[in-house]
């Protein structure tokens, strides 16, 4: 039996969602890529060795972003590749009213931005696109020569923000704050589908036919949809899984090889693979997300944790604003509920982490990565967080494989980073029941105000999570 179909076989009890625009494909290269700076710097290795094309879906953007090794701010960048008469494109989300709260972390077009790429004499093309009221246009995603053999695709969650330039291991040298995430690149049929979801957001982006909605050289252009996958690259079979609020893009072209497809019914498919991924767990589900927050995740997690799977879930040891806001109100209760109860559960670990700082104390990790590996056979990386509004509301992509090899070889490096422990050779439950052992002790030694750890996980409360 072939490599890739073991690997097949081994991960077939994890279902395939068939509710999203794209079906699974075969015949992928996947590399997941930890933490900013690597990330990064392969993104941006990438774009240097592009020959035609470089186009980027942006979330959030601080104005201090600087891509690693001296690359400078995601401008020079797009703007390097531009100057080599590549066909450079981003969409940016602009921001509505409800949101104008994160208006300085984004890059909305406004006057004296637009001002600055006149200034720069950017010549990439860009629009702007926003979400509905209140909702986030939160895809992070990158397709390089599109449409080419040598085409790739990345898809996470790491913004561009100084913090989130960061290395494994997250050692803080002169106290600045660290963010964990995690991005993942395709190459292969399912960067076709990336490539699709972008030109479906060119295409009908909200503000491209608005003053200052769009910028550049022929930025009015529509793209075509493609016509045929790109060729094989690798043996990962990855589906790539949206959310899409409800009559946000009327034109639902499916990709080649795809089902025809209703867009304006819109697309929970991201949600739809969680609640299949988890009920079909046998052995540990782990995840990293920046929330918890979601009650038919809480209430899967609990049925997986009663048929005795082992579950560690690592998450902000401090709760993002709008959770800790959660707490004081009394209708969200039932949510901080279903979270204590999971600590019932022996098999149970709600973990955060601490990296080592210079002056040889430790600092908390912001833990921004959207990520569930189940069973060692498959696992899920992108941009949604565990959440009702990433589930139903925010535009978000994920990437799903099913691929033992790579699976195993991504919770070695994240527990190695964590815990500072080869787990190569456990298999996976011994693993996670290892997590939980480390962790605990960690929590002993930082409420003893002891910064000497193994690793950087320690456990949290579930109780008192948020308060």
């Amino acid at each position: 039996m072939a490599e890739s179909d073991l690997g097949a076989e081994l991960a077939s009890h994890i279902p395939f969602i068939t509710s999203g625009a794209y079906p699974p494909r075969p015949g992928n290269r996947v590399r997941p890529l930890v933490d900013g700076e690597p990330a990064f710097r392969r993104i941006c290795e990438a774009v240097e060795a592009a020959t035609d094309s470089v186009w980027v879906t942006v979330a959030f953007l601080t104005a201090d972003f600087e891509m690693p090794d001296g690359r400078g701010s995601l401008f020079d960048v797009l703007d390097r590749a531009a100057a080599r008469g590549l066909d450079v494109r981003a969409i940016f989300w602009r921001v509505n009213p409800e949101t104008q709260v994160v208006e300085d972390e984004t890059f909305p077009g406004l006057a004296h931005q637009l001002e600055m790429l006149a200034a720069r004499g950017s010549r990439f093309r860009a629009r702007w696109d926003r979400g509905q009221k209140g909702y986030c246009q939160h895809q992070k995603s990158w397709v390089i020569d599109a449409g080419l053999d040598g085409e790739v695709a990345f898809v996470g969650g790491i913004n561009l923000g100084r913090d989130d330039v960061v290395s494994p291991g997250h050692r803080s040298l002169g106290g600045e704050p660290h963010t964990h995430d995690v991005y993942v690149e395709v190459a292969g049929p399912a960067a076709t589908d990336v490539r699709h979801n972008f030109v479906q957001r060119w295409n009908e982006a909200s503000e491209r036919g608005t003053p200052g909605g769009a910028w550049g050289e022929g930025g009015e252009d529509q793209l075509e949809f493609p016509t045929r996958l790109t060729a094989p690259r690798g043996d990962s079979l990855v589906q790539i899984q949206r959310t899409v609020r409800a009559g946000h893009y009327t034109d639902g072209r499916a990709s080649p090889g795809g089902e025809a497809f209703d867009i304006q019914a819109g697309e929970t498919s991201i949600f739809d693979q969680y609640e299949l991924a988890i009920a079909a767990a046998r052995r540990s589900i782990y995840i990293e997300n920046q929330t918890l927050f979601a009650p038919a995740t809480l209430a899967a997690l609990k049925a997986a944790l009663e048929r005795g799977v082992e579950v560690v879930v690592l998450t902000p040891a401090k709760a993002e604003g709008q959770v800790r806001a959660a707490r004081q109100r009394s209708e969200s209760q039932v949510l901080f509920d279903q979270l204590a109860g999971l600590g019932a559960y022996g098999r149970f670990a709600l973990v955060g982490i601490a990296g080592p700082s210079a002056d040889g104390g430790r600092h908390d990790v912001y833990v921004h990565a959207k990520i569930m590996l189940i069973d060692d056979v498959w696992a899920t990386i992108g941009s949604c967080n565990i959440a009702g509004r990433s589930f139903f509301g925010d535009t978000e992509v994920n990437a799903s494989l099913w691929d033992p090899s790579v699976v195993r070889a991504l919770r070695c490096e994240l527990l190695l980073e964590h815990l500072g422990v080869d787990t190569g050779d456990l298999d996976d439950r011994a693993a996670l029941t290892l997590y939980r052992e480390i962790a605990a002790a960690n929590r002993i030694r930082r409420e003893a105000g002891d910064p000497d750890w193994q690793g950087n996980a320690f456990t949290l409360d579930p109780a008192r999570y948020a308060e």
